[in-house]
């Protein structure tokens, strides 16, 4: 079974550097534009079922550039990046999460907290998140440097898209 997942942020949340880490085990100190869409895969197996992730690395959002919508097209599930050190990116994130929703409907999806390794230097709100959280959002801290629940992140959608079947 292959699922379409859309990672989307703001620029710099470190979408590109999860899906490395992701599928290569790989991190790099540099930072990475994307321009356009980059797209991986990975294979899972989630509960006995295997799983093919094909993963859309959209380009960063910030007020020059507009999300490709037609980019978001047979996303089966969405991966919500914000980077804890920058508080605004929390907001990209929820405005890019309602654009997705007017283009793809309602589909499984995460958000994902990442930098975890830079967690003294945080400035998003607690409160925020758990507002979130109250409202039925995964939420998951995570760190493309050093592996903190990246594999978890992806595992937690994967079983969100299964489930929804």
């Amino acid at each position: 079974m292959r699922k379409k997942v859309c990672l989307l942020g703001a620029f710099a949340v470190g979408k590109t550097s999860l899906v490395e880490r992701f599928v290569k085990s790989l991190f790099n100190a540099r930072y990475q534009t994307s321009l356009g869409v980059k797209i991986d895969k990975k294979s899972l197996v989630i509960d006995d079922q295997p799983l093919e992730l094909i993963l859309w690395d959209l380009a960063g959002e910030d007020e020059f550039v507009s999300l490709r919508l037609p980019y978001l097209r047979g996303a089966a599930g969405l991966l919500l990046v914000v980077d804890g050190t920058r508080p605004e990116t929390l907001d990209t994130a929820l405005m890019l999460h309602e654009k997705a929703l007017d283009e793809v409907g309602e589909v499984p999806f995460v958000l994902l907290i990442n930098k975890a390794d830079l967690a003294e230097s945080w400035h998003i709100d607690p409160r925020d998140i758990d507002r979130l959280v109250a409202r039925g959002w995964s939420v998951l801290e995570t760190s493309a440097k050093t592996g903190h629940g990246v594999e978890e992140a992806f595992v937690t959608l994967g079983k969100e898209m299964l489930g929804a079947e």
